[in-house]
Protein backbone atom coordinates (compact mmCIF):
# COMPACT_ATOMS: atom_id res chain seq x y z
CA UNK A 1 0.00 0.00 0.00
CA UNK A 2 2.87 2.50 0.83
CA UNK A 3 4.43 2.01 -2.50
CA UNK A 4 1.31 2.47 -4.24
CA UNK A 5 1.14 5.71 -2.56
CA UNK A 6 4.57 6.31 -3.19
CA UNK A 7 4.44 5.71 -6.84
CA UNK A 8 0.94 7.87 -7.19
CA UNK A 9 2.01 10.46 -5.64
CA UNK A 10 5.71 10.30 -6.07
CA UNK A 11 5.82 10.21 -9.34
CA UNK A 12 4.04 13.50 -10.30
CA UNK A 13 5.91 15.38 -7.75
CA UNK A 14 8.76 14.05 -9.87
CA UNK A 15 7.70 15.21 -13.05
CA UNK A 16 6.70 18.84 -11.53
CA UNK A 17 10.27 19.33 -10.26
CA UNK A 18 12.02 17.85 -13.06
CA UNK A 19 9.37 20.10 -15.55
CA UNK A 20 10.64 23.07 -13.22
CA UNK A 21 14.18 22.85 -13.40
CA UNK A 22 13.95 22.47 -17.38
CA UNK A 23 11.42 25.53 -17.76
CA UNK A 24 14.02 27.48 -15.06
CA UNK A 25 17.08 26.78 -16.97
CA UNK A 26 15.70 27.44 -20.56
CA UNK A 27 14.29 30.73 -19.02
CA UNK A 28 17.88 31.18 -17.23
CA UNK A 29 19.59 30.58 -20.50
CA UNK A 30 16.94 33.20 -22.21
CA UNK A 31 17.72 35.60 -19.95
CA UNK A 32 21.74 35.24 -20.41
CA UNK A 33 21.58 35.41 -24.13
CA UNK A 34 19.39 38.85 -24.27
CA UNK A 35 21.41 39.92 -21.69
CA UNK A 36 24.65 39.43 -24.42
CA UNK A 37 23.31 40.94 -27.10
CA UNK A 38 22.01 44.06 -24.59
CA UNK A 39 25.94 44.07 -23.76
CA UNK A 40 26.89 44.28 -27.35
CA UNK A 41 24.47 46.36 -28.52
CA UNK A 42 25.95 49.05 -25.59
CA UNK A 43 29.28 48.48 -27.37
CA UNK A 44 28.50 49.16 -30.57
CA UNK A 45 27.19 52.50 -29.10
CA UNK A 46 30.35 53.37 -27.33
CA UNK A 47 32.18 52.83 -30.58
CA UNK A 48 29.29 55.02 -32.81
CA UNK A 49 29.68 57.82 -30.07
CA UNK A 50 33.33 57.52 -30.28
CA UNK A 51 32.81 58.33 -33.90
CA UNK A 52 30.47 61.34 -32.88
CA UNK A 53 32.98 62.83 -30.56
CA UNK A 54 35.45 63.11 -32.83
CA UNK A 55 33.52 65.00 -35.61
CA UNK A 56 32.90 68.26 -33.73
CA UNK A 57 36.79 68.39 -33.73
CA UNK A 58 37.09 67.67 -37.43
CA UNK A 59 34.54 70.53 -37.71
CA UNK A 60 36.29 72.88 -35.54
CA UNK A 61 39.57 72.54 -37.25
CA UNK A 62 38.08 72.92 -40.64
CA UNK A 63 36.66 76.03 -39.59
CA UNK A 64 39.66 77.55 -39.29
CA UNK A 65 40.23 77.88 -42.98
CA UNK A 66 37.79 80.73 -44.02
CA UNK A 67 37.55 79.88 -47.59
CA UNK A 68 36.17 76.25 -46.59
CA UNK A 69 32.39 75.67 -47.14
CA UNK A 70 30.29 76.34 -44.89
CA UNK A 71 27.60 74.96 -45.89
CA UNK A 72 29.05 70.94 -46.32
CA UNK A 73 30.07 71.54 -42.65
CA UNK A 74 26.40 72.46 -41.59
CA UNK A 75 25.58 69.21 -43.27
CA UNK A 76 27.62 67.05 -41.49
CA UNK A 77 26.90 68.63 -37.79
CA UNK A 78 23.15 68.18 -38.64
CA UNK A 79 23.54 65.04 -39.95
CA UNK A 80 25.91 64.27 -36.47
CA UNK A 81 22.95 65.85 -34.71
CA UNK A 82 20.33 63.03 -36.13
CA UNK A 83 22.08 59.94 -35.85
CA UNK A 84 22.83 61.20 -31.60
CA UNK A 85 18.79 62.13 -31.28
CA UNK A 86 18.27 58.03 -32.22
CA UNK A 87 17.81 56.41 -28.70
CA UNK A 88 17.39 52.40 -28.85
CA UNK A 89 16.52 49.97 -25.89
CA UNK A 90 18.69 46.65 -26.52
CA UNK A 91 16.20 44.39 -25.31
CA UNK A 92 12.82 45.93 -27.37
CA UNK A 93 15.33 46.31 -30.44
CA UNK A 94 12.26 45.94 -33.60
CA UNK A 95 13.81 45.66 -37.11
CA UNK A 96 12.21 49.44 -37.19
CA UNK A 97 14.36 50.98 -35.04
CA UNK A 98 17.62 49.09 -36.02
CA UNK A 99 16.80 50.53 -39.80
CA UNK A 100 16.25 53.76 -38.78
CA UNK A 101 19.55 53.84 -36.23
CA UNK A 102 21.15 52.52 -39.65
CA UNK A 103 19.42 55.61 -41.94
CA UNK A 104 20.72 57.91 -39.79
CA UNK A 105 24.04 56.50 -39.92
CA UNK A 106 24.27 56.23 -43.36
CA UNK A 107 23.17 59.80 -44.28
CA UNK A 108 25.76 60.52 -41.66
CA UNK A 109 28.20 58.81 -43.36
CA UNK A 110 27.08 60.42 -46.73
CA UNK A 111 27.26 63.91 -45.24
CA UNK A 112 31.19 63.14 -43.63
CA UNK A 113 32.22 61.79 -47.01
CA UNK A 114 31.76 64.43 -49.03
CA UNK A 115 33.04 66.84 -46.29
CA UNK A 116 36.35 64.99 -46.18
CA UNK A 117 36.46 64.53 -50.41
CA UNK A 118 36.65 68.65 -50.14
CA UNK A 119 39.44 68.38 -47.90
CA UNK A 120 41.51 67.39 -51.20
CA UNK A 121 41.16 70.84 -52.21
CA UNK A 122 42.85 72.81 -49.08
CA UNK A 123 46.44 71.24 -48.80
CA UNK A 124 47.07 73.45 -45.75
CA UNK A 125 44.50 71.79 -44.34
CA UNK A 126 45.82 68.35 -45.01
CA UNK A 127 48.90 69.72 -43.90
CA UNK A 128 47.21 70.54 -40.29
CA UNK A 129 49.13 67.88 -37.14
CA UNK A 130 45.76 68.47 -35.61
CA UNK A 131 43.55 67.08 -38.68
CA UNK A 132 45.80 64.11 -39.31
CA UNK A 133 45.25 63.05 -35.94
CA UNK A 134 41.84 63.63 -36.18
CA UNK A 135 41.45 61.48 -39.33
CA UNK A 136 43.90 58.56 -37.68
CA UNK A 137 41.24 58.50 -35.09
CA UNK A 138 38.86 58.34 -37.33
CA UNK A 139 40.06 55.83 -39.38
CA UNK A 140 40.08 53.80 -35.68
CA UNK A 141 36.75 54.36 -35.01
CA UNK A 142 35.70 52.74 -38.26
CA UNK A 143 37.23 49.93 -37.97
CA UNK A 144 35.80 49.46 -34.41
CA UNK A 145 32.85 49.89 -35.48
CA UNK A 146 32.81 47.10 -37.89
CA UNK A 147 34.60 44.69 -35.59
CA UNK A 148 31.42 45.53 -32.38
CA UNK A 149 28.69 45.52 -35.76
CA UNK A 150 30.03 41.97 -36.66
CA UNK A 151 30.26 40.97 -32.98
CA UNK A 152 26.74 42.00 -32.45
CA UNK A 153 25.36 39.62 -35.38
CA UNK A 154 26.99 36.78 -33.93
CA UNK A 155 25.45 36.87 -30.62
CA UNK A 156 21.86 37.86 -31.94
CA UNK A 157 22.22 34.56 -33.89
CA UNK A 158 23.47 33.23 -31.29
CA UNK A 159 20.32 34.19 -29.27
CA UNK A 160 17.54 34.38 -32.61
CA UNK A 161 18.80 30.63 -33.12
CA UNK A 162 18.34 29.63 -29.23
CA UNK A 163 14.86 30.97 -28.59
CA UNK A 164 13.71 28.91 -32.34
CA UNK A 165 14.68 25.40 -31.16
CA UNK A 166 12.73 23.09 -30.00
CA UNK A 167 11.88 23.42 -27.19
CA UNK A 168 12.67 26.74 -26.63
CA UNK A 169 10.57 27.71 -28.87
CA UNK A 170 7.84 26.91 -26.53
CA UNK A 171 8.86 28.98 -24.08
CA UNK A 172 9.92 32.09 -25.66
CA UNK A 173 6.29 33.20 -27.16
CA UNK A 174 5.79 32.89 -23.17
CA UNK A 175 8.36 34.96 -21.19
CA UNK A 176 7.99 37.36 -24.35
CA UNK A 177 11.48 36.31 -25.90
CA UNK A 178 11.69 37.75 -29.39
CA UNK A 179 14.10 37.82 -32.03
CA UNK A 180 16.64 40.64 -32.44
CA UNK A 181 17.57 42.06 -35.89
CA UNK A 182 20.54 41.99 -37.24
CA UNK A 183 22.48 44.39 -39.06
CA UNK A 184 22.59 44.46 -42.80
CA UNK A 185 25.87 42.73 -44.89
CA UNK A 186 26.31 45.97 -47.16
CA UNK A 187 27.92 48.08 -44.46
CA UNK A 188 28.64 51.59 -46.53
CA UNK A 189 25.46 51.56 -48.00
CA UNK A 190 23.58 50.92 -44.65
CA UNK A 191 25.53 53.68 -42.61
CA UNK A 192 28.78 51.14 -41.45
CA UNK A 193 31.39 52.49 -42.14
CA UNK A 194 33.22 55.45 -44.04
CA UNK A 195 36.22 54.07 -45.84
CA UNK A 196 38.58 57.30 -44.98
CA UNK A 197 41.48 55.70 -46.16
CA UNK A 198 39.78 56.30 -49.75
CA UNK A 199 38.60 59.37 -48.95
CA UNK A 200 42.12 61.07 -47.61
CA UNK A 201 45.53 60.30 -49.03
CA UNK A 202 47.61 60.14 -45.96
Amino acid sequence: MNNKKLIRYGVPILLIFLLYFSVKGIYNNMVAKEESVAAQWAQVENVYQRKYDLIPNLVSVAKKYAEFEQETLTKVVEARSKATSVNIDARNLTPEQLQRFEQAQGQLNTSLGRLIATFERYPDLKANEQYKQLMDELSGSENRISVERRKYNEVVRDYNTYIRKFPQNLFAGVFNFQSKPLFSADEEAAGGKVDVEKLFDK
